[in-house]
């Protein structure tokens, strides 16, 4: 590889983002839409060494175009209101969660236990679980205030049996 070569190629990773879109844009004839660093900088060191050293070979470039024959691949480019849809719509949807983790208890239920010799009753809430005056998250979290032990909550309370999977 000529000595300009190298240089320019190691000059690479010192370039800002933007610096190497433009020098993509000379090196490739074509403007990217790549924002990525390492990208940039791999794509046109590559261009710049296969400028310098001829590119590919003539059987390297038959066996590419074999192989593209059988690929599905874009001929054409996405027509601008795709483009413009597709950049104005938001990246994040929000989605509405279950407030309790739950499924199956309608807040307002009261769930009944006997543990050592003492009542426990806990509420279903919307957001919870109220036992003796305090909220807890899930079912499993009452079960360990109770006993002390880590607990599945649907298990302590009875609404499924111990060998169930689910």
């Amino acid at each position: 590889m000529k000595p300009e070569t190298t240089a320019a190629v190691a000059r690479l990773p010192v370039l800002t983002v933007a610096q190497l879109r433009d020098r993509y844009r000379e090196v490739f004839g074509e403007p990217t839409a790549s924002r990525h660093k390492i990208w940039l900088v791999r794509r046109i060191a590559w261009r710049l060494q296969a400028d310098d050293e001829g590119g590919l070979s003539e059987r390297a470039l038959a066996r590419a175009a074999e192989l593209a024959k059988d690929a599905d691949f874009r001929l054409t480019e996405p027509r601008r209101e795709v483009i413009d849809a597709l950049a104005e719509r938001p990246r994040l949807k929000e989605v509405a969660l279950p407030q309790i983790r739950d499924a199956g208890l309608a807040p307002g239920t009261l769930l009944r236990r006997e543990w050592r010799g003492k009542a426990i009753v806990v509420t279903v809430l919307t957001a919870g679980f109220d036992y003796d005056g305090q909220v807890y998250r899930s079912l499993s979290a009452v079960a360990k205030a109770i006993t002390g032990t880590k607990w599945n909550g649907h298990t302590f309370f009875g609404l499924r049996q111990r060998d169930d999977a689910a």
